[in-house]
């Protein structure tokens, strides 16, 4: 998405528009039962790299060995995405893509098998792993204490949880109007404001906490689906601001309208990492993915696909797992 608590990172170098349409690393977009409310649409395969619609097999010099026996049966490791993130996951022409789906791709190079990315809405990625409609969730999810003990925003328990592997650093940003209309800087600004932002991420549950501290003005918070639908409704004027984690604020201001839509209000703030959710039952898998991660940082693999969508500022250099707080 609590989603995509609010975090610090330096705000990202311009993120162009074309990067977004001519990734490698092409993977297949299709429903995902209930958790899925966005459009289903034909597999479509790249020859760049492991994509889900690619073929992949294991080589001798491979991680594959190390995954369940029922991955190396399939040789296709389930994936659940909300692909409305941009640059981390977008729907284009069919495909999902983006920094995760690339960095899926190298993945599965590395594991000998293809990642197959799922289209589905956020606050249902974490059900999905737990139906096993999905193996993994990547989609610019933050690893936090609460999601990795099973926890709701308000700290009762609803779930067992999930383990992460960390791969990617991220702040928070307030995404406004062009021009800043209202003067916002800071989430202690839009006291008395009607905001918008992605329903079960970190952002809403952000919100939440912000609009107590408001005190008797209040805080009005209108939740979406998608945080295409937030962004929306900020640019109609309908609400003031949204909450993104810092390299999304940074394309949407600098891509929707030709840059004459948004801007990024204030500096970022809370840095935390994004991870790959894994069911804490399937520890075998976990440590599989965090061996080709570490893999990807060690030969340059990680860097390049980070270079190629401007957003090298959240780079790790340690894979983590459930590194989060």
């Amino acid at each position: 998405m609590t989603a995509r608590t609010t975090r610090r990172t330096t705000a990202l170098s311009r993120l162009s528009a074309v990067a977004a349409v001519a990734v490698a690393g092409t993977l297949v977009l299709t429903g995902c039962g209930d958790q899925t409310k966005k459009d289903d649409a034909a597999p479509s395969t790249s020859a760049a790299g492991a994509g889900a619609g690619a073929t992949t097999s294991a080589t001798p010099d491979s991680l594959f060995s190390q995954l369940p026996k029922t991955i190396q049966d399939s040789k296709v490791i389930q994936v659940g995405t909300d692909a409305s993130y941009p640059p981390m996951e977008q729907s284009q022409g069919g495909s999902i893509v983006g920094i995760d789906p690339d960095l899926g791709a190298a993945l599965g190079e590395k594991l000998g098998v293809t990642f197959k990315f799922t289209n589905g809405t956020f606050d249902g990625l974490i059900t999905s792993l737990q139906t096993g409609r999905s193996n993994i969730v990547m989609s610019a999810m933050s690893d936090t204490k609460a999601r990795q003990d099973g926890l709701d925003d308000k700290g009762k328990k609803i779930g067992t949880g999930v383990d992460f592997v960390d791969y990617y650093n991220s702040g928070s940003s307030l995404l406004v109007q062009k021009g800043n209309p209202k003067g916002v800087k800071a989430l202690g600004d839009l006291c008395g404001m009607t905001v918008a932002v992605q329903r079960g991420t970190i952002y809403e549950t952000a919100f939440k906490k912000q609009k107590t501290a408001c005190g008797s003005k209040g805080l009005t918070i209108q939740a979406f689906d998608t945080d295409a639908q937030a962004q929306t409704r900020v640019k109609a004027g309908g609400a003031v601001a949204d909450l993104n984690d810092t390299p999304v604020a940074a394309y949407i201001a600098q891509t929707s309208g030709k840059g004459a839509d948004f801007e990024v209000a204030g500096a970022p703030s809370d840095a935390g990492p994004f991870g790959i959710a894994v069911s804490k039952s399937d520890t075998q898998l976990r440590d599989a993915l965090k061996a080709a991660m570490d893999a990807i940082v060690a030969d340059g693999t990680y860097a390049k696909i980070l270079q190629k969508w401007n957003a090298t500022t959240g780079a790790i250099t340690t894979v983590a797992i459930n590194g989060g707080s």
